[in-house]
């Protein structure tokens, strides 16, 4: 009875895809253009920034947000993947993933907000989300490769589909979840929508949405590999090489320098949202003792006034 029943969703979808190539070839050319020159820009940039130098930028970075221990596993795992020869590789991937994870949390960030702001929107939003994180990886690569072919753009573009959801959720999540009695005092002392959002409710929730932003660039990484079935180049590529010659050796050294990227970007980013808290960061160690200052001026002004106060009580009760 059902033998012939058959829904050809697929092919609505395909003609759909072609509808909207046709229709919006032009926004689809200028967001290739854009995406290319920024993807291939930094990826230039990183590639021809001389080893040591950026490798001694990195560790920095590490030191100054999260730890000295950080700036010398970073040193050292860098070294391993020039080492392996996948440096240049690592840097073509990691120029992805920036753009990737900058394009994506300047979309979901806003959206996130909206989100918290309107409870309609974030019905609508919310089953959206469900659909984008529960679609195999790959099948983001049927509409990337079908609007702008093959290269660093479609895998950018995939990349930004898959790591969106995670940005958009914690950022909703961590303003829903700032304590709504400050939200009303800032209200009470006649603040307005956009100050409280700025003053109160950012402020409050940056913990949460850095820890978003975190899962972001921890998903678009893990696309990288993916994406090098598209085309892009960098340590995707390699790993996808490796897998159609049954390279062990390249399979491993590629997948090794993708782990390097991800450890020092998610220590990286994990510390950003309160540096304060980490001893062994820069950050950490100035605000300490810009606290240990500001509360040694504090207790010694406040001695220098119950001074002035008890010479002031004197000659009264001497005067008595």
């Amino acid at each position: 009875m059902l033998e012939n029943f058959r829904i050809p969703l697929g092919d609505w979808a395909d003609l759909a895809l072609d509808w909207f190539k046709d229709v919006f070839g032009w926004l689809l050319d200028i967001i290739n253009v854009v995406t290319g020159f920024l993807v291939e820009g930094l990826a230039e940039a990183l590639v021809a920034t001389p080893t040591l130098v950026l490798i001694a930028v990195l560790a920095l970075i590490g030191w100054i947000i999260r730890s000295w221990q950080l700036a010398v596993g970073t040193v050292v795992t860098m070294l391993l993947v020039v080492g392996m020869n996948q440096w240049e590789n690592a840097m073509l991937t990691l120029a992805l993933v920036l753009i990737a994870t900058v394009i994506a949390i300047v979309i979901a960030v806003p959206l996130g907000i909206l989100a918290a702001r309107n409870d309609t929107f974030s019905a609508i939003v919310k089953p959206v989300l469900d659909f984008m994180q529960t679609m195999p990886a790959f099948v983001y690569l049927i509409p990337a490769v079908t609007f702008f072919s093959v290269g660093f753009v479609p895998g950018v573009f995939a990349t930004i589909l898959f790591s969106l959801p995670p940005g958009v959720r914690m950022t909703e999540l961590g303003i829903r979840g700032v304590d709504s009695e400050t939200v009303e005092a800032g209200q009470a002392f006649g603040a307005a929508p956009g100050q409280v959002l700025r003053g109160i409710q950012l402020p409050l929730a940056t913990p949460t949405i850095m820890a978003g932003i975190n899962q972001v660039i921890m998903l678009a990484l893990s696309m990288a590999v993916v994406a090098g079935m598209a085309g892009a180049n960098g340590l995707g590529k390699e790993v996808v090489a490796a897998i159609s010659t049954l390279n062990i050796p390249l399979g491993v050294e590629a997948g090794l320098s993708v782990v390097v990227l991800a450890v020092f970007l998610d220590r990286v980013t994990a510390a950003l949202g309160n540096p304060a808290e980490y001893r062994g960061s820069l950050l950490g160690t100035l605000s300490r003792r810009q606290t240990a200052v500001r509360d040694a001026r504090a207790d010694a002004e406040a001695a220098a006034a119950a001074a002035e106060l008890s010479e002031a009580k004197g000659p009264r009760r001497a005067g008595f």
